[in-house]
């Protein structure tokens, strides 16, 4: 007789169903996972035997196998421990096997038989939800599963609890999601003296999701003015946050089931290794470009990253999603994000100063900017050069507008991208428009057109410039409330292109 029940395995962000089959059949007294199980897989079965043992439960004395179908998907984690338990329990007879079969489950058992948490339970939800099944989790993992609101998820905080509800002496109850974390206390760029043309290319990027790139001498404010953008930012709308918390899911970062609506701001440091940055290591997890999805990127000091690291971005910015490739499998994690990047001038970084700069100017400039490959560059749709701030400016009375009255104007204008695409699979904001859409919403009046071509000869843009330059030209158009595409919106899209380069 063979018990079955599901768990899933991960693949990115989709979760596949694992179909967990036990057989106890008379022979030598022995315990065996086969499947294309890992070390943390095979290794449940010590777990297992001593969660049982805790409950007085024996293994008996025959031939058990478990095997984890399909047998060519690879097994990776401590989440299969409660499934096999289960379905050693529904093969044993001590379980209903009705009710183990119409079950997916996840947990990690500890050797007392308590329920540990585990990563992926809302993509686990989905995938019981998918099945129509009923999802069976950790306590602790219940209200972050519990999101998915068309299955019913159970958490349980120990097996014993677990036997008690399938044998119906004590039910779980369905498990309520986990809160929406308060919006964070942003800061606020009109603390930043200054820097007027900074402000207006940060709102210009958040408003239609562009990528910018700072340059500017050491203490200009690049870091502080980057530290800024969260407040600006919309919030995530619904179907975003959930994918941006499927993600963080599998990467272990939602606490306590909570959901932000708060749009994702990372900061990987300038030794981050490749696997940090674009995804891989052990089980292939999701990297910063993609627990940046939906949100920011920050890359300060962006020349002093390995240059393998800088190029592997060029395919995820153009994309969206990035495939992390292994040799038994390819994992495919979306990616859309907003890349700031902040570089020096130079490796002393006070190129543009005579009386501070170094023996080697301006070689040390070119070489040091020189680590940015020129198609990685192209790919900014905003450069701007960041002057530093004089010492008499710092007592100045604070100017500009506030990052409330700034993000009232991106809102409005992300409001109109929403409205413009709203008949677009996969086109949420203008940085996402290419092709016959964005020249049909892109086109500027006769006057841009002739601007931006003489524009493009002069500078000897390329074609993805020359698109990027559209692109925000219509974002500085729909902050103006402009239907149409002006001629100044153009100039002002070109001075932020040709800048910095």
């Amino acid at each position: 007789m063979v018990a079955r029940t599901y768990t899933v395995a991960f693949e990115g962000i989709d979760a596949r169903l694992v179909e967990v089959q036990c057989a106890v059949a008379p022979g030598l007294p022995s315990f065996s996972i086969v499947g294309l199980a890992d070390k943390a897989v095979s290794e449940a079965r010590d777990r297992v035997r001593s969660a049982l043992s805790s409950l007085s439960i024996a293994m008996p004395s025959k031939r058990v196998t478990v095997n984890l179908s399909p047998a060519d998907m690879p097994k990776e984690g401590s989440h299969f421990d409660l499934p096999i338990a289960l379905s050693l329990l529904a093969a044993l007879d001590i379980l209903p096997q009705d009710a183990v079969q119409s079950t997916v489950s996840l947990g990690e058992l500890s050797l007392d038989g308590a329920l540990v948490a585990v990563i992926g339970a809302l993509p686990a939800a989905l995938a019981a939800s998918e099945a129509d099944c009923t999802l069976l989790c950790p306590a602790a993992c219940g209200p972050e599963a519990a999101w998915v609101d068309n299955t019913c998820v159970l958490g349980a905080p120990t097996l014993h609890r677990c036997i008690q509800h399938f044998t119906g002496q004590s039910p779980l109850a369905a498990a309520s999601p986990g809160t929406v974390a308060a919006p964070a206390a942003n800061k606020c760029l009109r603390d930043v003296k200054g820097q007027e043309r900074a402000k207006r290319a940060l709102e210009i990027a958040a408003a239609g999701r562009h990528h910018l790139l700072m340059v500017g001498t050491p203490g200009s404010g690049k870091s502080m003015l980057a530290a800024r953008l969260p407040g600006i930012l919309p919030p995530l709308e619904p179907e975003e946050a959930l994918e941006t918390s499927m993600i963080h899911s599998l990467a272990g970062l939602l606490e306590e089931g909570g959901i932000s609506r708060d749009r994702p701001f990372r900061t990987p440091h300038h030794t981050a290794s490749m696997a940090a940055i674009v995804g891989g290591g052990r089980g292939a997890k999701p990297g910063e470009i993609s627990l940046a999805h939906n949100g920011v990127l920050f890359m300060d000091e962006f020349p002093e990253y390995p240059r393998a690291v800088l190029e592997t971005l060029r395919q995820p910015i153009e994309t969206g999603d990035v495939v992390v490739a292994r040799a038994n499998a390819h994992v495919k994690y979306p990616c859309k994000f907003m890349l700031i990047a902040a570089a020096n001038p130079c490796r002393c970084g006070y190129l543009s100063d005579p009386e501070r700069a170094c023996a080697r100017v301006p070689a040390c400039g070119e070489e040091y900017m020189g680590r940015i490959s020129g198609p990685l560059m192209d790919r900014f749709d905003l450069r701007l050069d960041v002057p530093p701030v004089a010492f008499s400016d710092l007592d100045l009375p604070a100017s500009g507008d506030t990052s409330r009255q700034i993000a009232a104007r991106v809102a409005g204008a992300r409001q109109i991208q929403r409205d413009r695409f709203a008949d677009h699979t996969g086109v949420r904001a203008n940085a996402d428009i290419e092709g016959a859409l964005l020249k049909e919403v892109a086109t500027p009046v006769p006057e841009g057109a002739a601007l931006l071509s003489k524009a493009a000869a002069h500078f000897r843009l390329s074609a993805r410039s020359y698109h990027r330059i559209l692109r925000v030209s219509r974002t500085i158009a729909d902050l103006a409330g402009s239907t149409a595409v002006g001629a100044n919106h153009v100039a002002e899209a070109i001075s932020y292109r040709v800048a910095a380069s």
